[in-house]
């Protein structure tokens, strides 16, 4: 499943506020996609986005510990394909431009919509699609990694 062409994406959860966490894996879940880990802070998602290695990765700007620009910036400098959405009330803050610049796919403003947290996470999913080329014939779940992506990384 994910950003091979299937319908649902396998997602990284990351915001400090439990009932956001669970706000957003209620949304994508009912929609078809799967919350493969949920982190609260930006050390803990980037452990996490190694272990995992999810197609889509929504992420909160202020948390303890490292806030969403520093994580934002380590994961990109790891992995430059990584579909990154941020989620925030900082609306036409400077972080959120800044998040943007270093490679967010999209934004979505708090109170989350479902229509439009979807929506982005589509959004992502094309941009990675389009990273990695067309995949390889055979290549459906569980049939490798896609062109492109990180070593061990399973689609």
């Amino acid at each position: 499943m994910g950003a091979g062409g299937e319908a649902g994406a396998r997602v990284l959860v990351v915001d400090d506020a439990p009932f956001l966490r669970r706000r957003l894996r209620d949304i994508l879940e009912a929609a078809g996609h799967r919350v493969v880990a949920e982190a609260e802070d930006g050390d803990q998602a980037l452990a996490l986005y190694e272990e995992h290695l999810p197609d889509v990765v929504t992420l909160d700007l202020v948390m303890p510990r490292r806030d969403g620009l520093e994580t934002l910036r380590a994961l990109r400098a790891r992995h430059p394909d990584a579909a990154v959405i941020v989620c925030t009330s900082l609306s036409g803050e400077p972080a959120l431009l800044e998040a943007v610049r270093l490679g967010a796919c999209d934004y979505v403003l708090k109170p989350v919509s479902p229509g439009r947290l979807l929506e982005a996470v589509a959004k992502a999913l094309e941009a990675v699609r389009r990273a990695r080329g067309p995949r390889p014939q055979g290549a459906g779940a569980g049939g490798g990694a896609a062109p492109g992506a990180p070593e061990g990384r399973k689609p």
